[in-house]
């Protein structure tokens, strides 16, 4: 497998982000070996909060999270997802499958060996995240939920091959166009314009990515942030393919993983908090599903993380950490019960 890395002087200076990196290597499952980077702050003896990120972002996005939870004596832990930030990133568009990343962040989690924890995740860190606490629970003392979910192939095989058909004959539509057709509700679904622009737009700008799905404007410090991992278009692919890894079908791969993974969440029963934002098109009514078969989800403080998009971490990171502190509290009670 052919790797790239980004140079180390891309991450010089960025605003906000004064957090030093650490580095494991996991086997890429073809032989070889790949670095994962995570910012690994507060005291080693706090209890672990663990952030993951989703796509096309990375830990970057947590910024505003990590501070204030070492405030509080935790160990924050936020990495990089292969193929983003500072990880490692494989150079071709087939090198990235569904199951790999679950695999690859399974051997980081392992080999860091992390107990009792608490996880914030979001977007692609939830799909990758709740395979790991379903096959890991004993690990996790808490989970929040955040605009994310666990696909598995939600769309039936009635209305497949009309879609799949409609599909491969989508323009390319702009960026700035992206949020409409999501919020459009007839017709082809907005996920599916959304898969077809990161596969194929012929320059995948990963600040606009971002500004697309985010409400308050980004600084060109913020802007100039999101887009470092990536110096030019042979760096993209994992952005690229994100979205066409995600099982809406019913026969896409991973679709058997995760209906086995919800298995296993239906079996959940710590603490499991939804912190949904209210002006995301893209995860909206998602959080039923957790609350109708996770039953972790019964009596938790679910809440809507207001004013915000689908990066709520960038636009509301204090309500974001206030649902974190208040899982733990969760989990503590629930610790203390007979």
């Amino acid at each position: 497998m052919e790797l790239l890395r980004t140079p180390d002087e891309r991450f010089n200076n960025l605003a906000d982000y004064p957090f030093e990196p650490n580095y494991l290597e996991v086997d890429d499952l073809e032989g070889g070996r790949l670095r994962i980077h995570y910012v690994d702050e507060g005291p080693r003896s706090g209890k672990p909060v663990l952030l993951l990120h989703g796509q096309p972002a990375w830990s970057y996005l947590y910024r505003h999270m990590i501070p204030p939870l070492c405030e509080q004596g935790f160990r924050v832990i936020a990495p990089d997802l292969v193929g983003f930030g500072r990880s490692d990133k494989p150079a071709a568009m087939e090198d990235y499958t569904y199951s790999r990343h679950v695999s690859w962040m399974g051997q980081w989690l392992l080999k860091l060996d992390l107990r009792g924890i608490t996880v914030f995740f979001q977007d692609w860190g939830s799909l990758i995240g709740l395979r790991l606490v379903a096959e890991f629970g004993e690990r996790f003392d808490g989970v929040v939920l955040a605009n994310g979910g666990l696909p598995a192939g939600a769309i039936p095989p009635e209305f497949s091959t009309h879609l799949k058909e409609a599909y491969r004959g989508l323009p390319v539509v702009n960026a700035g166009d992206l949020r409409q057709r999501f919020e459009d509700k007839e017709g082809v679904p907005g996920f599916l314009y959304w898969r077809k622009f990161c596969a194929e737009t012929p320059n995948l700008d990963i600040a606009e990515l971002m500004q697309t799905a985010s409400t308050v404007p980004l600084t060109p410090e913020e802007s100039y942030a999101y887009a470092a991992p990536f110096p030019d278009q042979s760096y993209v692919p994992g952005a690229r393919r994100f979205p066409s890894l995600i099982p809406l079908f019913h026969d896409e791969p991973d679709v058997l993983e995760n209906n086995l993974a919800w298995a296993e969440l239906e079996k959940f029963d710590k603490p499991f908090l939804l912190a949904f934002s209210d002006n995301d098109p893209v995860t909206a009514g998602a959080d039923q599903m957790f609350l109708d078969r996770v039953p972790g989800c019964r009596g938790m403080p679910h809440r809507t993380i207001t004013n915000a998009a689908h990066f709520l971490q960038q636009e509301q990171p204090g309500q974001c950490v206030q649902a974190i502190l208040d899982a733990v509290i969760q989990s503590e009670i629930a610790q203390r019960l007979p």
